[in-house]
């Protein structure tokens, strides 16, 4: 099972850099860290984190058994993969947007201004399954992991036993850095940052995520 020591240290690196990259992922992360009280959105960007990273060890063991290649190689099911992240990118945004959007209805003949909208509590289970979701459905993530863990695997081991291990340590290390952008999130709430700053950052993750899912639908 063990991997030899410079093979690990190259994968730790590469997943490192890697990690820290701003993507869907760390956006997510972001988004549900913003869109609560100070421990209601702790709680929601770690749990994102969880499900992300959870979906890590299914894209370890569909490489490690081959699924990913068979996946790839047929056109059908890749294309159905596609268009599934593709939509679910695309959802995500146009809930961002709305977010961004939102206003809360008038009291006293006045409108009521964005600062004054009411947060409605998300479950842990929504929040999870939104990463879980955005992992497995991505089908940059399948592909990645099928051509990067071959790469630092030993032949002579048990493949399985070594893509689980890999993907356990970066699951580690994108716990660590989405978690505290969660704390960062939250901390820069208590610091005074409104909710002006909050629709911004609906805003653009809604218009990213709608970006990201036309592109890979159109790719």
């Amino acid at each position: 099972m063990w991997i030899p020591t410079e093979l690990f240290w190259a994968y730790l690196v590469a997943i490192s850099l890697l990690t820290v990259t701003p993507g869907v992922d760390t956006l997510l992360v972001m988004r549900n860290a913003g869109r609560g009280g100070s421990e209601s959105g702790l709680r929601d960007g770690c749990v994102t984190s969880v499900g992300i990273c959870s979906g890590l060890f299914i894209h370890a063991t569909l490489s490690a058994l081959g699924i990913s290649m068979l996946l790839v190689e047929t056109a059908w099911a890749f294309t159905a993969l596609k268009w599934a992240g593709a939509c679910y990118l695309i959802w995500l945004g146009l809930s961002s947007l709305r977010q961004a959007m939102r206003r809360a209805p008038a009291q006293g003949g006045k409108p009521e201004t964005p600062e004054a909208v009411p947060v409605k509590p998300v479950s842990t289970a929504v929040a999870f399954r939104e990463g879980l979701l955005s992992n497995v459905l991505n089908p940059k993530t399948a592909l990645f992991y099928m051509a990067l863990l071959p790469q630092f695997i030993d032949p002579a081991g048990n493949a399985f036993q070594q893509s689980l291990f890999l993907a356990s340590v970066h699951f580690v290390l994108a716990m660590v850095w989405q978690c505290a952008l969660a704390v960062l999130v939250v901390k820069s709430r208590r610091l005074g940052v409104g909710q002006g700053v909050k629709r911004t950052l609906n805003a653009l993750t809604g218009g990213f995520f709608v970006a990201i899912g036309a592109k890979l639908a159109t790719q």
